[in-house]
């Protein structure tokens, strides 16, 4: 019995050590990052651009791949499927968290299936309006609301996306009622405001920054809880709204049980990363950035779940 007893424990700290030592020799070769969207926009720029610093610091290449469909769920699910060995990462937005309870299925479990790594931004929303409406500020909203109940129109990007989710909270924060309209994007949502189509859009800052200096619409609010620096003249929801505030966010993840050896190192390094340039440059287009553990995104991430499917649950939003 004792002999047998010593085995399972020899075998125990031989696999313990196996997965220390593999864990210490990580990365010997290429990380993949998969960004479920197309390239270009905040997500992309910003995950290369983190990739790009963890490629220097752990002297491997991070390798970007772009795998769009499925409002994300097609790059979500090829990375909840690789190896659990840190070599397949996941760079996604607040979206990959939000979306699915928009959705009948996805084939994956955004809390059994990933384990969260490092929450590396957030970007606070402005609420845009189309420039010829007598709309200034939340509270000249309101009142435009209120006279015109039903008739103003709100875009939303995508199905459960911050903005989404944002459009449904000002609705009820503000007891006002407007038709929410969705988009293939958020290009042709921006045009048809710009064109008088639609009466707002809310969506991160960094959208609506040029067309708002270029006097094509005008942004009355940001949902941030101080003003931004980039907009400092434009005052948040919360000065006329007390208590409204929405972002979104951006993370990494990795496939679940990759060693937490790996995760604790990449969460290292990834706050490493965020520390200089990276905070410099996105700093200066309205994006915030707090490092933590690995717990603290955790904990980050299950508090902003269970409110966003509050509102998803009460304002019965469904993917059609």
């Amino acid at each position: 019995m004792f002999n047998r007893s010593m085995k399972w424990v020899l075998a125990a700290l031989m696999a313990a050590a196996t997965l220390t030592a593999q864990a210490q020799a990580w990365p010997s070769r290429p990380v993949k990052v998969v960004i479920p969207f197309p390239p270009g926009g905040t997500l992309d720029t910003l995950g290369r651009s983190v990739a790009q610093k963890l490629a220097e610091q752990l002297g491997q290449p991070f390798v970007v791949e772009n795998k769009p469909g499925g409002n994300g769920t097609i790059g979500a699910d090829q990375v909840a499927k690789a190896p659990a060995d840190g070599y397949t990462l996941l760079f996604n937005a607040s979206t990959f968290t939000t979306a699915p309870m928009t959705m009948k299925s996805v084939p994956y479990s955004v809390t059994r299936d990933f384990a969260p790594i490092a929450l590396v931004a957030m970007a606070p929303l402005s609420v845009a309006i189309n420039k010829n409406l007598p709309i200034t500020d939340v509270k000249s909203l309101v009142a435009y609301a209120k006279a015109n109940p039903g008739k103003m129109t709100f875009a939303v990007g995508s199905i459960g996306s911050a903005g989404h989710l944002a459009t449904e909270l000002l609705k009820k924060s503000a007891g006002i009622d407007y038709m929410v309209v969705p988009y293939k994007g958020t290009a042709p949502a921006f045009q048809d405001l710009i064109g008088g189509q639609i009466t707002g859009f809310i969506d991160p800052i960094l959208g609506s920054l040029q067309y708002h200096k270029g006097g094509m619409l005008r942004v009355v609010a940001v949902t941030s809880q101080a003003r931004t620096p980039n907009l400092p003249e434009v005052a948040t929801v919360a000065e006329s709204i007390p208590g409204y505030e929405y972002y979104s966010w951006y993370g990494l993840w990795a496939p679940a049980k990759t060693p937490q050896d790996i995760l604790a190192r990449l969460n290292t390094e990834v706050n490493k990363a965020i520390a200089a340039e990276i905070r410099e440059k996105f700093s200066a287009q309205g994006l915030t950035f707090s490092p933590g553990s690995i717990d603290d995104f955790a904990r980050f991430q299950a508090a902003d779940m269970a409110r966003a499917q509050k509102i998803i649950t009460e304002g019965n939003i469904r993917v059609e």
